[in-house]
């Protein structure tokens, strides 16, 4: 029998763990259930990647280019900012700081699997963290830096927050979506692309403020990624099905198995 399809998902990072979960002076590395699961739901396997720090991993034991050539594709979860640092910037308020050393990681790995022909899927701040990578930059702030923007993250309403997005013609996610070009999606994030990264295209943006939603690189290389959460989506009949999205970056998975 074929072996199910290994999917890589880079970590989110807890520096500093309240106490109360009993891990002083500790850093955690951590996946989100939902991702995971609903990865899994399509018989797929999935394996935490733990970051390589070079005070306590020896480099030339265990090395990035060896995690992904194990897996047959990436997906990138959210999580906290994406540092301004790694754009060439100052954080402009100390809570904009992000985590540079998630960023540096990621974008390592990011590479390593366009180099390996690997997919990629990137997600809120994955989406984000690829449109760096590709020497792209973000608004620290949307609120602050984009002021005619609608509200694209409701510290209430969390991820049952949503707008109307618009697809891009002739891209693949207009085929993937064909007859909806103007679906509904979450919003939970406070920063967004400013500047699109080299290589890359848009494939959707909100649909009133035109801020940057999917985008996906140019040429061979199979990456794509989304600034809203299609593993939140669930069941919602008024949100846009995250089916298409999955089972299109699996068969690219697929096709690039071991």
């Amino acid at each position: 029998m074929t072996r199910p399809l290994r999917i890589g998902l880079s970590p989110r990072i807890l520096h500093n763990p309240p106490a109360e979960l009993g891990f002083r002076n500790k850093t955690l590395q951590y996946l989100e259930q939902t991702v995971a699961h609903w990865i899994m739901r399509r018989h797929a396997l999935v394996f935490m990647l733990p970051a390589i720090e070079t005070g306590g991993v020896e480099r030339s034991s265990v090395r990035i280019s060896d995690y992904v050539k194990e897996i047959d594709g990436l997906v990138m979860q959210g999580g906290a900012d994406v540092s301004p640092i790694s754009y060439g910037e100052t954080p402009l308020r100390p809570e904009w700081s992000g985590d540079r050393v998630r960023d540096l990681y990621e974008m390592e790995l990011f590479w390593e699997c366009v180099v390996q022909a690997k997919p990629v899927l990137g997600i809120c701040r994955g989406l984000q963290l690829i449109n760096v990578a590709l020497g792209g930059t973000l608004y620290q702030d949307i609120v602050s830096e984009h002021p005619d923007a609608i509200l694209h993250v409701d510290a209430v309403l969390y991820d049952q927050h949503r707008h109307t997005i618009h697809i891009a013609e002739n891209s693949r996610l207009a085929e993937l979506y064909a007859g909806n070009d103007r679906p509904m999606v979450n919003s939970i994030h406070h920063q967004a692309i400013k500047r699109l990264g080299r290589d890359s295209v848009v494939e959707a943006v909100s649909d009133v403020d035109g801020v940057i939603e999917a985008i996906r690189m140019r040429g061979n290389s199979y990456v794509t990624a989304f600034q809203w959460h299609p593993e939140f989506h669930g069941v919602a009949s008024d949100l846009l099905d995250s089916g298409p999205i999955l089972d299109d970056f699996l068969a690219a998975a697929g096709k690039q198995r071991m």
